[in-house]
C-alpha cells in the first residue's frame, strides 16, 4: 500500500500569517493596546519565523525520515481513514503536552524553547518567533511511541501542522475571552498570554497546544487573572534584537556552565539537562524558588492560582 500523501500545511497558512498580522496592525491603530508592538521586536520574530522555516527544510529528511524508519518497526497499522486522523490529532496534540512540558523543566530542551519566549512583546509575529535549532533538541523521540502504535509517520507531520497552526491565532491581545465552553475545553488567547509570562504566578503553566484539557487534567493549568496583566518574557532578558543571538545564547550559556572549572560530572551533567535555575552554588533560582519567594513577600496570595501554599515549619 502506497504512503499517504498530505499538503505542507504550513507552507500554505504563510499568507494567512501575513495578512492576519496586517488585520491586527489595523486594529490595534483603532484600539491600541500599550506595549502591544514595536518595530524592532516584530522584525526579529519574523526573521526568526523564516530561519525556522529554512532549518525545518534543511533537516526534515532526517527527522522525518527517522519516523519511517520507526515505521518499520510497528506494532499495528491504523490506515489513513478520517478517524485515525482525527485520533492522531488528539494524540499528537498530548504528545506536544509533554514536549512542551520538557522544554520547561529541562534546560537542554529550553536553550530551544527560550526563544520563543524571549519576545517582551506579545502580538501575532510572537508566534512567529521560532526556534532554529529545534531539528537537534531531540524532541522527535517523544513522537516514536505514535508511529510504533500504527499512525502513519505522514499522518503525524499533517496533524503537527495543523497544531501550530492552531496555536498562531492565540498569540494576541485583542482577544480577551472566547465563550466559556472553549476556554474549558481549548487552548485560547487568554490561556497562552498566562504561558508567556514571567510573572511569578504565571512561570511554567498551561504547556497545552490545541486542547487545555491537558493541563485541566494534569494540575498544569493557571487562569489568567484580571487583577493581574501578564508580563511577558523571560526572567532573565536576552536584551538583544540580534536574531543569532537570540537563536543561540543558551547554547552558548550552557556550554560557559558546563566548560566551568572545578566541578564534578554530575554538577556538568545537571547544568545540561537540570531544570533552568539550577547552580552548583545556589546562586541562581528555579521556578519553584521564585515562587516561594514571592510568597514570602505577599503571604496573602499563597494557595493563589499558579503559587503555593505557605508551608509552616515545627
Amino acid at each position: 500500500m502506497a504512503d499517504p500523501q498530505y499538503p505542507d500545511v504550513l507552507l500554505w497558512a504563510i499568507p494567512f500569517f501575513i495578512l492576519c498580522i496586517g488585520l491586527e496592525l489595523v486594529w490595534l491603530k483603532y484600539h491600541p493596546i500599550k506595549n502591544a508592538y514595536t518595530f524592532k521586536d516584530a522584525r526579529t520574530s519574523l526573521i526568526m519565523g523564516v530561519g525556522s522555516t529554512i532549518s525545518d527544510l534543511l533537516l526534515k529528511v532526517l527527522l522525518v525520515g527517522s519516523l519511517f524508519w520507526v515505521w518499520q518497526f510497528r506494532f499495528f497499522d491504523l490506515g489513513s481513514s478520517i478517524w485515525v486522523i482525527l485520533l492522531a490529532l488528539v494524540l499528537t496534540d498530548f504528545v506536544y503536552y509533554l514536549i512542551h512540558y520538557t522544554y520547561h523543566k529541562s534546560r537542554w530542551f529550553w536553550a530551544t524553547h527560550i526563544v520563543h519566549h524571549s519576545s517582551e512583546h506579545y502580538n501575532l509575529t510572537t508566534a512567529l518567533r521560532q526556534q532554529w535549532t529545534n531539528g537537534i533538541s531531540g524532541t522527535v523521540l517523544f513522537k516514536f511511541p505514535l508511529v510504533l502504535l500504527g499512525i502513519h509517520p505522514a499522518i503525524i507531520v499533517f496533524v503537527m501542522a495543523i497544531n501550530l497552526i492552531y496555536q498562531f491565532w492565540i498569540h494576541t491581545e485583542t482577544i480577551h475571552k472566547m465563550p466559556k465552553w472553549f476556554e474549558a475545553v481549548m487552548n485560547t488567547p487568554s490561556h497562552h498570554r498566562v504561558h508567556h509570562g514571567r510573572n511569578a504566578r504565571y512561570l511554567d503553566c498551561n504547556y497545552a497546544g490545541i486542547f487545555i484539557i491537558w493541563d485541566r487534567m494534569f494540575g498544569t493549568f493557571v487562569p489568567e487573572l484580571p487583577d493581574e496583566k501578564v508580563d511577558y518574557g523571560i526572567v532573565k532578558p536576552i536584551t538583544t534584537y540580534n536574531p543569532f543571538k537570540v537563536a543561540f545564547a543558551e547554547f552558548f550559556a550552557i556550554a560557559k556552565d558546563v566548560f566551568s572549572k572545578g566541578l564534578t560530572p554530575k554538577q556538568r551533567f545537571k547544568y545540561l539537562f537540570a531544570a533552568p535555575g539550577y547552580s552548583h552554588d545556589g546562586s541562581r533560582q528555579k521556578v519553584a524558588q521564585i515562587k516561594a519567594d514571592y510568597i514570602k513577600e505577599n503571604p496573602e496570595q499563597a494557595g493563589t492560582p499558579g503559587l503555593p501554599e505557605i508551608i509552616h515549619k515545627n
